[in-house]
């Protein structure tokens, strides 16, 4: 990833409709598995700069979302705008490209690959893919140092914190503007937990990335700025982070 005079992260300049009011939009979003209705008018956006995050009890629907947001599954009706162009008929490749990077649940990192090759494989989404791009942006390994000391280590052979770490560097390389993680703190031990809360917020704070979480840990969930929670494939209630009540924990969060 690119970096500023300050060594900070930067995104690319994607050229920005500058009549955009939202970085992802997604409108009156319907997803089936076979005849069963899984997403019911799911209407959400994400701006510049801003963490969302998506709450609610297993099954809703928040992993589905982000797979139809990446093109992994494809909608039977409305549409999922990004940076004011409509790449619902695109491939989840071509939505890479166009700077969507996605960390699904369970990491998915390749277990016989070394760090460093799993790390390469975030540079296909760059323009000409691995064959014009494998340089590694030496600022992933400020955001997540242990990374740098296990190049060669076989990726089967990280923590799961590690791995998780490992997924996110990887698609940063990708150089995203909007990165969507879902449940990267799912069964990793609180204290990397924190590590990887640190480490959103600070490719946040200096990139202008945008991140789309699905997440459980209430602390997690409280660093974002906007919230949408889910029940039964729809959202039912959204707003600022700050205002959560405890009603809203209560039905949403597994906790």
């Amino acid at each position: 990833m690119a970096t500023n005079s300050r060594g900070a992260l930067e995104a690319p300049n994607r050229n920005l409709d500058p009549t955009a009011t939202s970085l992802l939009s997604v409108q009156g979003l319907n997803v089936f598995y076979g005849e069963s209705h899984i997403l019911r008018d799911v209407d959400l956006t994400v701006r510049p700069g801003q963490m969302v995050c998506l709450i609610g009890r297993n099954g809703v629907g928040k992993t589905t979302l982000l797979k139809t947001v990446i093109g992994l599954l494809q909608q039977r009706g409305g549409r999922v705008q990004l940076e004011g162009e409509d790449v619902s008929s695109l491939g989840p490749h071509h939505r890479a490209r166009r700077g969507i990077g996605y960390v699904p649940q369970g990491r998915e990192i390749i277990p016989q690959l070394t760090v460093r090759e799993n790390l390469l494989l975030g540079l296909e989404a760059l323009p000409g893919g691995l064959a014009r791009n494998r340089h590694i942006d030496p600022v992933v390994f400020e955001l997540f140092p242990i990374l740098e000391s296990f190049l060669n280590r076989r990726g089967g052979d990280l923590s799961g914190g590690q791995q998780q770490q490992l997924a996110i560097a990887r698609a940063l390389l990708g150089k995203p503007r909007l990165l969507m993680l879902d449940e990267p703190t799912e069964g990793i031990q609180p204290s990397v937990v924190l590590d990887i809360e640190r480490a959103v917020k600070r490719i946040i704070a200096t990139t202008g990335i945008s991140v789309l979480l699905v997440e459980q840990h209430l602390h997690f969930v409280r660093q974002a700025d906007w919230y949408y929670a889910m029940q039964k494939g729809g959202v039912v209630a959204s707003g600022p982070t700050g205002e959560l009540s405890q009603n809203v924990i209560e039905r949403f969060l597994s906790v």
